[in-house]
């Protein structure tokens, strides 16, 4: 599959960036979203991560024409039935930023014993036709009582994470990467990689359209132009 492209359905130059360094050992050329025309925006109202994951990616593939892959992620606590979920960006508001979601979480969280959580990741790579794979992962922790550190971004400064004895906001980005949703999604697409590019070969000729009959044009005389 070599030079063929695969499209990264984000915006987020930053995740674009990151695949790229992931995947840089591969043949292919990884672009985003930015690097195309506009394309609509996909209305992520999937109940689970796999929905919303796959609609992206399945969704891409189909405009562009192009394999796609997409993520979606978020935070799952027990004791909420699975809140925030899949709403865990917008859990305080559709513009609700990363402190007003944390402020709701801890809210909802006062009083609580069981305070176990899970960060939970799912990556779709689809192709034109609507064939996909998925990847699943999951970071087990705790919500803490209150935010502590200033690293990362969205849950981390109340995700307690058990391994390290300290919150995701605590940690450097090569110790989070070791044991987030994210980073074992990721190294599992890593992993498997060569694999992934057989079977986009194969789903891809499948669907490219059968060569003409040529016999169909045997009426036609090409020799000469004719006007009518």
């Amino acid at each position: 599959m070599s030079g063929h492209i695969i499209v990264l359905a984000t915006r987020n130059e930053g995740k674009v960036l990151e695949f790229r360094e992931m995947l840089k050992d591969f043949p292919i050329e990884l672009r985003g979203l930015n690097d195309f025309g506009p394309i609509p925006e996909v209305v992520e109202d999937g109940e689970t991560f796999d929905d919303n994951a796959y609609k992206k990616a399945s969704f891409t593939a189909k405009v562009l024409g192009l394999p796609a892959i997409s993520d979606d992620s978020g935070l799952v606590v027990e004791a909420l039935g699975g809140a925030p979920g899949v709403r865990s960006a917008r859990y305080a508001g559709e513009d609700a930023d990363d402190k007003a979601n944390i402020v709701k979480l801890l809210e909802e969280m006062q009083g609580v014993e069981d305070r176990k959580a899970a960060f939970e990741c799912v990556v779709s790579i689809a192709v034109p036709s609507g064939a996909a794979l998925t990847y699943e992962a999951r970071c087990e922790g705790e919500i803490a009582q209150e935010p502590d550190g200033d690293e990362g971004f969205g849950y981390d400064p109340v995700f307690f994470c058990p391994q390290y004895d300290k919150t995701f906001a605590r940690c450097n980005m090569e110790e989070k990467n070791k044991v987030s949703h994210r980073g074992k999604a990721l190294a599992d697409v890593v992993a498997e990689f060569d694999k992934i590019l057989k079977w986009l070969n194969s789903r891809l000729a499948e669907a490219k359209p059968p060569k003409p009959d040529h016999s169909q044009f045997e009426h036609n005389d090409w020799s000469e132009e004719k006007m009518v």
